[in-house]
């Protein structure tokens, strides 16, 4: 791929970064875990993910419950290139969480089938870190869908990234009032409780909201499939400052390299077609639901389970998940350059 220093996915030390890292990890592996840990880049299994628990769809990769300690921090550390400080501390507080799910589960008396552990999470390497060739990583788990491609040694995408939360707010232990992913749900209800008039009932599409995220885990997204709502160029300052706030809280749980240049990208195809969409009431403790989207990207958040106390979010890029759009450019350079020689 041609080293293009203005393209929206240039970010060739992060790049370096993750390679090491992702190096490390593998080193720290015996054979069997280094086996089950890697895959080709090309295939199905890149694609494969879900927020859900373990009993609705297994994983494939190394699970952190089969790494020693030293390996575990290996596998951390690949983590943290890839997400900001903000986005790791995300990531560690939702795998705590399932401990303060098992707690709440066994006081509410209830008899789960499912097992809540904080070391069932996957690490998948895809193809071999490094180099000019593309190649990637993953790391899955209940409420964790984080995947990052790397391609000509300088070019990263960070799409689909899924954080969640059960309980989003813990109501009991030492944790008690802990709240993760409050920022996704505070900034949005400040934007839709801001409106007024014939804007608020342009946002405010439904008075019930879906029971899930839209997209769910589907390989690809389509514009027309979230709601629109009220569109940027049809909100009052506030609302606008507010709307790219509530933004960037989704792009900043990405390295600093990678969340600036999904902004840059957003600001370069025009904030003007940006749209917010709030479905359910406005008040905490009801389901609710919001998604925003744009010509280059969609968020999209749902917390209707357990009275409003779970949380899914996604940021997916329409062109860029899973690095497609870097892997097309990559493959017309090298088809161009093989035509000329």
């Amino acid at each position: 791929m041609a080293i293009d220093v203005q393209a929206p996915s240039f970010a060739p030390a992060l790049a370096e970064r993750m390679a090491d890292a992702a190096r490390a990890f593998l080193d720290a592996l015996s054979p069997l875990q280094r086996k089950a840990a890697t895959f080709r880049f090309f295939g199905d299994e890149r694609y494969r993910w879900n927020y859900r628990p373990l009993e609705n769809m297994p994983r494939n990769g190394l699970w952190l419950i089969s790494m020693g300690k030293e390996q575990q921090a290996a596998a951390m550390a690949l983590l943290g290139t890839g997400l900001s400080a903000v986005g790791s501390d995300r990531a560690r507080r939702i795998m705590l969480r399932e401990a303060t799910l098992r707690e709440h589960e066994r006081a509410s008396g209830e008899v789960m089938a499912l097992i809540r552990d904080p070391e069932l999470y996957w690490w998948s390497i895809f193809g071999e870190p490094g180099g000019r060739e593309p190649w990637g990583w993953r790391v899955s788990g209940h409420h964790i869908g984080i995947h990052f491609t790397i391609v000509g040694g300088a070019h990263v995408s960070a799409t689909p990234l899924f954080l969640g939360a059960n309980p989003a707010e813990s109501r009991l232990g030492p944790s008690k009032g802990d709240r993760i992913l409050a920022e996704e749900e505070d900034v949005a209800r400040d934007l839709v409780t801001g409106l007024t008039g014939e804007a608020r009932a342009l946002a405010q599409f439904s008075p019930i909201a879906p029971r899930d995220i839209i997209t769910d885990i589907h390989r690809r997204v389509w514009p027309g499939i979230v709601p629109h709502g009220l569109a940027f160029d049809r909100m009052d300052a506030r609302s606008k400052g507010t709307l790219v706030d509530l933004i960037r809280v989704y792009l900043d749980y990405a390295a600093p390299d990678v969340a600036n240049n999904a902004w840059r990208r957003a600001e370069q195809a025009g904030l003007a077609g940006v749209t917010f969409a709030w479905a359910g009431p406005v008040e905490r403790g009801h389901g609710h639901y919001y998604a925003i989207s744009g010509p280059t990207l969609m968020i999209e958040y749902d917390n209707t389970q357990n009275d409003g106390n779970h949380i899914h979010s996604v940021w997916r890029e329409w062109e860029g998940d899973w690095g497609e759009d870097i892997l097309a450019a990559h493959y017309r350079d090298a088809n161009g350059q093989h035509h000329h020689d």
